[in-house]
């Protein structure tokens, strides 16, 4: 797990506020940086994938959803605990998922295929989610936080394609199309091997009850 001392806030801060502010900009100093996956992880995917995560899970535990007259309902907090690691691992995945698919894409779309680039421009283009994922902590905010991330975070990825991997311009939205619809079905499928293993420990689990 990475360690505080591993993560320098005043870059990450200075970063999403440039990538958020103003990313015609940005993204071509994105585009000479060197880096790893490694660092990219460490140093800025892991720390803010976790706000979301972190958000709605003292959303749905501590504060709980108001359901009108049948009271306000509230996760237990054992079960929020796990759901928030798997929420959490999958967020993760979700990333280095769709900076494969975006990677492999590339020379269909006449593009420049790089792992780095790709990884890149995923994780800065997904800044937008994560952050807004901070009004997940009221839980009737989450499909409005969705939303807004969403929308932002396709903008970002339509200005970066270009920068990160040269893509000519009516290249851009079918690149973009054909990525969505693959890292969609994978990501489907991830989830529903997820939802078996972990439905089948938790079943396991109670039966040892």
């Amino acid at each position: 797990m990475t360690m505080t001392s591993d993560v320098d806030t005043a870059a990450i801060q200075a970063r999403v506020t440039k990538i958020l502010t103003d990313p015609k900009n940005e993204w071509p100093v994105i585009e000479k940086e060197p880096t790893t996956l490694e660092k990219l992880y460490k140093g800025y995917i892991i720390p803010l994938a976790a706000i979301p995560v972190i958000a709605s899970f003292i959303g749905t535990v501590f504060i709980g959803v108001n359901m009108g007259f049948l009271g306000t309902y509230r996760t237990p907090i054992v079960r929020g605990v796990f759901w928030a690691i798997v929420s959490y691992v999958l967020a993760l995945a979700a990333v280095y998922i769709s900076a494969f698919v975006v990677n492999k894409l590339a020379p269909t779309f006449q593009s420049q295929p790089s792992d780095t680039q790709s990884l890149k421009l995923v994780a800065y283009a997904e800044t937008p989610v994560w952050i807004a994922g901070a009004l997940h902590i009221l839980p009737f905010l989450g499909a409005l936080a969705g939303l807004i991330g969403g929308l932002y975070a396709i903008y970002l990825f339509y200005l970066g394609l270009p920068v990160m991997m040269k893509t000519p311009q009516d290249k851009v939205i079918p690149y973009m199309l054909v990525a969505a619809v693959v890292i969609i079905v994978l990501m489907f499928c991830v989830t529903m091997i997820t939802g078996m293993i972990v439905g089948t420990g938790l079943a396991a689990g109670a039966a040892t009850l």
